[in-house]
């Protein structure tokens, strides 16, 4: 049977950038939602997201028909040991996530998401060979910049910010080389991660008094709903990395970051430093400049690398 032909890489590039920008979005304005369960532990929310992740990711691998394709994945070792690797990754982002917003350190954990595109830019250029421009350079310059401004504010939490860093820059570029499509691939890290959390929500219900379901009905309606929450912006995000170069999507990944530090400006009150305005200055000019530079590369025909 005969492969069908690739689709062209502008329109590649559009739904690639449609993709990453959503996912963007709803995690940049993810805090929100975390803000209204300060009454339940980081751990009890993380297992949440995974058990009803897991149910809803079940019923649309149904909906669409994709068992196949999960078949198809746990039948390659390669692939199954790549989605171990990438459910201990995103397990353990998502409880440090948790942790760093219910705890007051949203900064520490917006600065990790400002280090990830930086990570990312250079996972793809020397782990992945894609090229950058000397005008992408230079906006990898200018975000680094920026970053290093930040980052001085924000020294005694830097490890917080290192680690929700590295393990989503790794999240990504396994995700990127697995060959297994993203709901398919989602799917089978939940479905890896659901005996640890099931069995942890069992065992605080049991032994403990923790709060496992919140304080009043509207902690378990939220609860119940993480996993909607959780699920969207993932299957977003890693649609986007199999459609987009890995540099082109660290650089959208400033979105997240600037939409936290905006919400708590200008919905919790936090300061807006002059430092920080210095540091939004460099961090913009770098995505415009990566993203022209880009979208130029594309108009002249120069296709984008696709997954093996």
């Amino acid at each position: 049977m005969t492969a069908s032909p690739p689709p062209r890489p502008q329109s590649l590039s559009r739904a690639g950038l449609g993709l990453g920008i959503g996912a963007y979005t709803a995690w940049g304005l993810m805090p929100l939602y975390f803000k209204l369960l300060l009454g339940v532990p980081a751990v009890a929310i993380v297992a949440h997201r995974i058990v009803w992740s897991f149910l809803l990711l079940g019923g649309l691998i149904s909906l669409t028909g994709t068992w196949s394709a999960v078949r198809a994945a746990v039948k390659e070792p390669r692939t199954v040991r790549l989605l171990l690797a990438t459910a201990a990754l995103i397990g353990g982002n998502w409880l440090l996530y948790v942790y760093a917003v219910n705890s007051g350190h949203i900064l520490a954990a917006s600065l990790g998401y400002y280090l990830n595109p930086l990570a990312n830019i250079l996972l793809g250029r020397f782990v992945l060979g894609e090229p950058l421009s000397r005008a992408q350079w230079l906006a990898v310059a200018l975000a680094a910049v920026g970053v290093s401004i930040l980052a001085l504010g924000a020294l005694s939490h830097l490890w917080l910010s290192l680690a929700l860093c590295g393990s989503f820059a790794l999240y990504g570029l396994l995700r990127k080389v697995a060959t297994v499509e993203a709901t398919a691939g989602l799917g089978i890290e939940t479905a890896l991660l659901l005996p640890v959390a099931a069995g942890w929500l069992v065992w605080a219900m049991l032994t403990s008094d923790i709060p496992v379901w919140g304080v009043d009905r509207a902690d378990t309606g939220l609860l119940i709903l993480s996993g909607l929450v959780s699920t969207v912006p993932l299957l977003l995000f890693t649609a986007a990395a199999r459609k987009l170069p890995y540099s082109t999507l660290g650089i959208l990944q400033f979105i997240a970051p600037t939409l936290q530090f905006l919400v708590a400006v200008f919905l919790y009150g936090e300061p807006f430093r002059t430092t920080q305005a210095m540091a939004f200055a460099c961090i913009w000019t770098a995505a415009l400049i990566y993203l022209i530079s880009a979208l130029r590369s594309g108009a002249e025909g120069k296709p984008e690398p696709l997954p093996e």
